[in-house]
Protein backbone atom coordinates (compact mmCIF):
# COMPACT_ATOMS: atom_id res chain seq x y z
CA UNK A 1 0.00 0.00 0.00
CA UNK A 2 1.77 3.50 -0.60
CA UNK A 3 0.53 7.16 -0.99
CA UNK A 4 -1.06 8.46 -4.18
CA UNK A 5 1.82 9.70 -6.75
CA UNK A 6 -0.18 13.15 -6.24
CA UNK A 7 1.55 13.83 -3.14
CA UNK A 8 5.05 14.40 -4.66
CA UNK A 9 6.63 17.35 -3.83
CA UNK A 10 7.15 20.66 -5.57
CA UNK A 11 11.17 19.45 -6.59
CA UNK A 12 10.73 16.15 -7.28
CA UNK A 13 11.11 16.23 -11.23
CA UNK A 14 14.29 18.27 -10.67
CA UNK A 15 15.80 15.60 -8.14
CA UNK A 16 15.11 12.87 -10.59
CA UNK A 17 17.03 14.82 -13.40
CA UNK A 18 19.67 15.26 -10.89
CA UNK A 19 20.00 11.56 -10.62
CA UNK A 20 19.60 10.82 -14.55
CA UNK A 21 23.09 13.71 -14.75
CA UNK A 22 24.55 12.27 -11.95
CA UNK A 23 24.75 8.95 -13.90
CA UNK A 24 25.89 10.45 -16.52
CA UNK A 25 28.80 11.96 -14.75
CA UNK A 26 30.29 8.94 -13.58
CA UNK A 27 29.97 7.00 -16.93
CA UNK A 28 31.57 10.17 -18.80
CA UNK A 29 34.01 9.93 -15.72
CA UNK A 30 34.73 6.05 -15.96
CA UNK A 31 35.04 6.99 -19.73
CA UNK A 32 37.57 9.60 -19.29
CA UNK A 33 39.58 7.52 -16.58
CA UNK A 34 39.72 4.30 -18.81
CA UNK A 35 41.05 6.22 -21.49
CA UNK A 36 43.84 7.80 -19.91
CA UNK A 37 42.12 11.24 -20.46
CA UNK A 38 42.41 11.99 -16.59
CA UNK A 39 44.69 14.64 -17.54
CA UNK A 40 44.16 15.45 -20.81
CA UNK A 41 44.53 19.16 -19.55
CA UNK A 42 47.23 19.20 -16.95
CA UNK A 43 45.08 22.31 -15.91
CA UNK A 44 42.49 23.48 -13.76
CA UNK A 45 39.49 24.41 -14.56
CA UNK A 46 40.58 25.50 -18.28
CA UNK A 47 42.49 23.47 -20.49
CA UNK A 48 45.43 24.57 -21.62
CA UNK A 49 44.22 27.97 -20.40
CA UNK A 50 41.25 27.54 -22.52
CA UNK A 51 37.63 27.67 -21.73
CA UNK A 52 36.66 24.05 -24.01
CA UNK A 53 40.46 22.89 -25.50
CA UNK A 54 43.02 23.61 -28.02
CA UNK A 55 41.17 22.79 -31.55
CA UNK A 56 43.94 24.43 -34.23
CA UNK A 57 47.29 24.49 -34.66
CA UNK A 58 47.80 27.69 -33.67
CA UNK A 59 46.49 26.97 -30.40
CA UNK A 60 47.79 23.42 -30.06
CA UNK A 61 51.17 24.92 -30.80
CA UNK A 62 50.91 28.07 -28.48
CA UNK A 63 49.47 24.84 -25.68
CA UNK A 64 52.46 23.14 -26.11
CA UNK A 65 54.96 25.35 -25.49
CA UNK A 66 53.25 26.94 -22.26
CA UNK A 67 53.00 22.97 -21.15
CA UNK A 68 56.10 21.38 -22.39
CA UNK A 69 55.31 18.52 -20.06
CA UNK A 70 52.12 17.71 -21.04
CA UNK A 71 51.85 18.18 -24.91
CA UNK A 72 48.43 18.10 -26.07
CA UNK A 73 46.56 14.80 -27.53
CA UNK A 74 43.23 15.80 -28.57
CA UNK A 75 41.46 12.66 -28.67
CA UNK A 76 41.88 13.00 -24.22
CA UNK A 77 41.47 17.00 -23.80
CA UNK A 78 38.25 16.96 -24.91
CA UNK A 79 36.62 14.15 -22.72
CA UNK A 80 38.26 15.60 -19.72
CA UNK A 81 36.51 18.61 -20.72
CA UNK A 82 33.06 17.25 -21.57
CA UNK A 83 33.42 15.33 -17.76
CA UNK A 84 33.97 19.12 -16.38
CA UNK A 85 31.23 20.32 -17.70
CA UNK A 86 28.53 17.69 -16.72
CA UNK A 87 30.40 17.98 -13.77
CA UNK A 88 29.39 21.86 -13.14
CA UNK A 89 26.11 21.28 -14.65
CA UNK A 90 25.11 18.90 -11.78
CA UNK A 91 26.95 21.54 -9.06
CA UNK A 92 24.28 24.27 -10.82
CA UNK A 93 21.47 21.48 -10.48
CA UNK A 94 22.07 21.19 -6.66
CA UNK A 95 22.16 24.79 -6.58
CA UNK A 96 18.53 25.14 -7.77
CA UNK A 97 17.25 22.35 -4.99
CA UNK A 98 18.07 24.33 -2.69
CA UNK A 99 16.81 27.36 -4.37
CA UNK A 100 13.12 25.36 -4.66
CA UNK A 101 13.49 23.92 -1.52
CA UNK A 102 13.99 27.17 0.73
CA UNK A 103 11.16 28.54 -2.03
CA UNK A 104 8.75 25.61 -1.00
CA UNK A 105 9.92 25.43 2.79
CA UNK A 106 7.70 23.87 4.88
CA UNK A 107 7.35 20.87 7.73
CA UNK A 108 7.29 18.63 4.93
CA UNK A 109 9.60 19.56 2.56
CA UNK A 110 13.12 18.45 3.26
CA UNK A 111 15.96 21.21 3.28
CA UNK A 112 18.71 20.06 5.06
CA UNK A 113 19.58 17.24 2.69
CA UNK A 114 19.61 19.38 -0.18
CA UNK A 115 21.97 21.26 1.51
CA UNK A 116 24.30 19.09 2.56
CA UNK A 117 24.20 17.68 -0.83
CA UNK A 118 25.33 21.09 -2.65
CA UNK A 119 27.82 21.06 -0.07
CA UNK A 120 29.33 17.69 -1.27
CA UNK A 121 28.59 18.39 -4.75
CA UNK A 122 31.13 21.25 -4.00
CA UNK A 123 33.61 18.55 -2.39
CA UNK A 124 33.09 16.28 -5.38
CA UNK A 125 34.50 19.78 -7.67
CA UNK A 126 37.31 20.11 -5.60
CA UNK A 127 38.25 16.30 -5.47
CA UNK A 128 38.05 16.66 -9.54
CA UNK A 129 40.78 19.29 -9.10
CA UNK A 130 42.60 17.71 -7.09
CA UNK A 131 42.53 14.98 -9.38
CA UNK A 132 44.44 16.81 -11.85
CA UNK A 133 46.69 19.19 -9.47
CA UNK A 134 47.96 16.09 -7.67
CA UNK A 135 48.35 14.38 -11.04
CA UNK A 136 46.10 11.35 -10.10
CA UNK A 137 47.19 10.38 -7.18
CA UNK A 138 45.19 7.55 -6.04
CA UNK A 139 43.94 8.34 -3.23
CA UNK A 140 42.18 11.09 -4.88
CA UNK A 141 41.01 9.46 -7.44
CA UNK A 142 39.60 6.83 -5.56
CA UNK A 143 37.61 9.38 -2.98
CA UNK A 144 36.59 11.51 -6.50
CA UNK A 145 34.81 8.14 -7.92
CA UNK A 146 33.18 7.24 -4.28
CA UNK A 147 32.25 11.02 -3.58
CA UNK A 148 30.54 10.76 -7.16
CA UNK A 149 28.71 7.10 -6.25
CA UNK A 150 27.87 8.76 -2.85
CA UNK A 151 26.25 12.33 -4.52
CA UNK A 152 23.95 9.96 -6.34
CA UNK A 153 23.00 8.25 -3.74
CA UNK A 154 22.17 11.67 -1.51
CA UNK A 155 19.75 12.72 -5.13
CA UNK A 156 18.39 8.94 -5.18
CA UNK A 157 17.46 9.46 -1.14
CA UNK A 158 16.18 12.81 -1.93
CA UNK A 159 14.36 11.73 -5.12
CA UNK A 160 13.00 8.96 -3.09
CA UNK A 161 11.86 11.87 -0.45
CA UNK A 162 9.90 14.32 -2.50
CA UNK A 163 8.13 11.00 -4.21
CA UNK A 164 6.25 11.08 -1.20
CA UNK A 165 5.56 7.04 -1.14
CA UNK A 166 6.52 4.50 1.44
CA UNK A 167 4.66 1.14 2.46
CA UNK A 168 1.98 1.25 4.80
CA UNK A 169 1.25 -2.40 6.03
CA UNK A 170 -0.90 -4.81 8.31
CA UNK A 171 0.82 -5.11 11.99
CA UNK A 172 2.39 -8.77 10.70
CA UNK A 173 3.70 -7.39 7.46
CA UNK A 174 4.96 -4.10 9.26
CA UNK A 175 7.07 -6.47 11.73
CA UNK A 176 8.51 -8.57 8.85
CA UNK A 177 9.64 -5.17 6.80
CA UNK A 178 11.28 -4.12 10.23
CA UNK A 179 13.27 -7.26 10.73
CA UNK A 180 14.73 -6.89 7.33
CA UNK A 181 16.51 -3.19 8.34
CA UNK A 182 19.35 -5.12 9.50
CA UNK A 183 20.33 -7.16 6.28
CA UNK A 184 19.52 -4.39 4.02
CA UNK A 185 21.55 -1.71 5.65
CA UNK A 186 24.76 -4.66 5.36
CA UNK A 187 23.62 -5.28 1.91
CA UNK A 188 24.11 -1.63 1.22
CA UNK A 189 27.11 -1.86 3.29
CA UNK A 190 29.08 -4.72 1.18
CA UNK A 191 28.74 -2.68 -1.97
CA UNK A 192 29.58 0.58 -0.76
CA UNK A 193 32.92 -1.33 0.69
CA UNK A 194 33.16 -3.48 -3.71
CA UNK A 195 32.55 -0.34 -5.36
CA UNK A 196 35.50 1.33 -3.49
CA UNK A 197 37.76 -1.99 -4.12
CA UNK A 198 36.64 -1.20 -7.61
CA UNK A 199 37.67 2.21 -7.43
CA UNK A 200 40.78 1.52 -6.18
CA UNK A 201 41.36 -1.31 -8.67
CA UNK A 202 40.89 1.26 -11.51
CA UNK A 203 42.99 4.16 -10.04
CA UNK A 204 46.38 1.72 -9.26
CA UNK A 205 45.88 0.70 -12.67
CA UNK A 206 45.12 -3.46 -11.40
CA UNK A 207 42.15 -4.35 -13.35
CA UNK A 208 44.47 -5.81 -16.06
CA UNK A 209 46.62 -7.43 -13.31
CA UNK A 210 45.06 -10.53 -14.16
CA UNK A 211 44.44 -11.04 -17.81
CA UNK A 212 42.52 -14.84 -17.27
CA UNK A 213 39.95 -16.33 -15.11
CA UNK A 214 39.23 -17.97 -13.00
CA UNK A 215 43.18 -18.35 -12.09
CA UNK A 216 45.23 -14.85 -11.94
CA UNK A 217 48.15 -15.24 -14.08
CA UNK A 218 47.83 -18.98 -14.56
CA UNK A 219 47.99 -19.48 -10.97
CA UNK A 220 45.38 -19.82 -8.44
CA UNK A 221 47.89 -18.03 -5.76
CA UNK A 222 50.18 -15.92 -7.78
CA UNK A 223 52.77 -13.75 -5.37
CA UNK A 224 50.91 -10.36 -4.33
CA UNK A 225 51.79 -7.82 -1.71
CA UNK A 226 49.22 -6.67 0.10
CA UNK A 227 50.86 -4.16 1.91
CA UNK A 228 51.97 -2.33 -0.81
CA UNK A 229 49.10 -2.23 -2.52
CA UNK A 230 46.94 -1.90 0.28
CA UNK A 231 49.23 1.33 1.52
CA UNK A 232 47.01 4.59 1.91
CA UNK A 233 49.82 6.89 2.58
CA UNK A 234 51.76 6.50 -0.63
CA UNK A 235 53.36 9.98 -1.26
CA UNK A 236 52.12 12.99 -3.11
CA UNK A 237 54.31 13.95 -5.94
CA UNK A 238 55.03 11.65 -9.07
CA UNK A 239 52.98 11.36 -11.92
CA UNK A 240 50.79 8.02 -11.07
CA UNK A 241 49.58 8.01 -14.60
CA UNK A 242 49.79 4.22 -15.60
CA UNK A 243 50.00 3.49 -12.04
CA UNK A 244 53.34 3.01 -10.09
CA UNK A 245 53.09 -0.33 -7.63
CA UNK A 246 55.16 -3.00 -8.77
CA UNK A 247 53.26 -6.10 -10.65
CA UNK A 248 52.99 -8.43 -6.79
CA UNK A 249 50.65 -5.03 -5.66
CA UNK A 250 48.01 -4.82 -8.25
CA UNK A 251 47.76 -8.58 -8.36
CA UNK A 252 46.93 -8.35 -4.34
CA UNK A 253 44.57 -5.57 -5.43
CA UNK A 254 43.05 -7.29 -8.49
CA UNK A 255 42.27 -10.59 -6.56
CA UNK A 256 40.86 -8.55 -3.63
CA UNK A 257 38.33 -6.98 -5.64
CA UNK A 258 37.73 -10.52 -6.99
CA UNK A 259 36.90 -11.80 -3.68
CA UNK A 260 34.66 -8.62 -3.14
CA UNK A 261 32.35 -9.71 -5.52
CA UNK A 262 31.94 -13.62 -4.69
CA UNK A 263 31.14 -12.33 -1.33
CA UNK A 264 28.68 -9.25 -2.74
CA UNK A 265 27.60 -11.91 -5.01
CA UNK A 266 26.72 -14.44 -2.17
CA UNK A 267 25.43 -11.80 0.31
CA UNK A 268 23.25 -9.88 -1.98
CA UNK A 269 21.34 -12.43 -3.39
CA UNK A 270 20.90 -13.65 -0.07
CA UNK A 271 19.62 -10.16 1.03
CA UNK A 272 17.23 -10.37 -2.32
CA UNK A 273 16.46 -13.87 -0.69
CA UNK A 274 15.33 -12.80 2.42
CA UNK A 275 13.48 -9.35 0.82
CA UNK A 276 11.65 -11.35 -1.63
CA UNK A 277 10.19 -13.80 0.87
CA UNK A 278 9.09 -10.89 3.65
CA UNK A 279 6.28 -10.34 0.87
CA UNK A 280 5.59 -6.99 2.07
CA UNK A 281 4.65 -3.98 -0.30
CA UNK A 282 6.62 -4.05 -3.42
CA UNK A 283 9.46 -6.18 -2.31
CA UNK A 284 9.37 -9.25 -4.80
CA UNK A 285 9.43 -6.59 -7.41
CA UNK A 286 12.47 -4.69 -5.66
CA UNK A 287 14.49 -8.26 -4.96
CA UNK A 288 13.64 -9.64 -8.30
CA UNK A 289 15.14 -6.40 -9.71
CA UNK A 290 18.37 -6.10 -7.44
CA UNK A 291 18.95 -9.64 -8.28
CA UNK A 292 18.94 -9.43 -12.07
CA UNK A 293 21.32 -6.24 -11.85
CA UNK A 294 23.56 -7.69 -9.30
CA UNK A 295 24.01 -10.63 -11.76
CA UNK A 296 24.31 -8.58 -14.85
CA UNK A 297 27.31 -7.12 -12.95
CA UNK A 298 28.80 -9.93 -12.61
CA UNK A 299 28.76 -11.22 -15.67
CA UNK A 300 30.18 -7.89 -16.87
CA UNK A 301 32.82 -8.22 -14.47
CA UNK A 302 33.41 -11.29 -16.07
CA UNK A 303 33.50 -9.95 -19.25
CA UNK A 304 36.03 -7.55 -18.83
CA UNK A 305 38.67 -10.12 -18.32
CA UNK A 306 37.04 -12.05 -20.90
CA UNK A 307 37.05 -9.83 -23.84
CA UNK A 308 40.70 -8.36 -22.61
CA UNK A 309 39.06 -5.12 -20.73
CA UNK A 310 37.03 -3.18 -23.67
CA UNK A 311 36.45 0.25 -22.74
CA UNK A 312 32.67 -0.16 -23.43
CA UNK A 313 32.30 -3.23 -21.31
CA UNK A 314 34.08 -1.24 -18.47
CA UNK A 315 32.42 1.56 -18.92
CA UNK A 316 28.89 -0.63 -18.75
CA UNK A 317 30.35 -2.46 -15.68
CA UNK A 318 30.65 1.07 -13.58
CA UNK A 319 26.98 1.67 -14.35
CA UNK A 320 25.76 -1.27 -13.63
CA UNK A 321 27.54 -0.85 -10.21
CA UNK A 322 25.81 2.39 -9.75
CA UNK A 323 22.44 0.63 -10.57
CA UNK A 324 23.03 -1.93 -7.72
CA UNK A 325 23.66 1.06 -5.46
CA UNK A 326 20.36 2.39 -6.44
CA UNK A 327 18.33 -0.68 -5.72
CA UNK A 328 20.02 -1.40 -2.33
CA UNK A 329 19.50 2.03 -1.66
CA UNK A 330 15.88 1.64 -2.75
CA UNK A 331 14.67 -1.04 -0.40
CA UNK A 332 16.98 0.20 2.25
CA UNK A 333 14.96 3.14 2.08
CA UNK A 334 11.53 1.25 2.01
CA UNK A 335 12.45 -0.69 5.25
CA UNK A 336 13.37 2.83 7.19
CA UNK A 337 10.03 4.18 6.46
CA UNK A 338 8.08 1.95 6.42
CA UNK A 339 4.43 2.89 8.31
CA UNK A 340 2.04 0.91 10.09
CA UNK A 341 -1.93 0.89 9.33
CA UNK A 342 -3.56 3.15 11.65
CA UNK A 343 -6.88 1.75 13.13
CA UNK A 344 -7.73 5.41 14.64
Amino acid sequence: MFNTPEKRKPTFRLALCGVILTICVIIWGAFTRLVDAGLGCPDWPGCYGHVLWPDSADEIAQANMAYPDAPVETDKTWPEMVHRYFATTLGLLAIGLVALAWRHRGPTQPIKLPLFLLCFVILQGMFGMWTVTLKLWPQVVTLHLLSGFTTLGLLWILTLRLNNSYWVLPANQYQKAIALRPWVYLGLAVVAIQIALGGWTTSNYAAVACPDLPTCQAQWLPPMDFANGFNLFQTIGPNYLGGLMTNEARVAIHMAHRIGAIVTLCFVLFVCARVYRARVGNSVFLAQVTAAVLLLQVMLGIGNIWFRFPVSVAVAHNLVGALLALCLITIVHRVATVRAVSHD
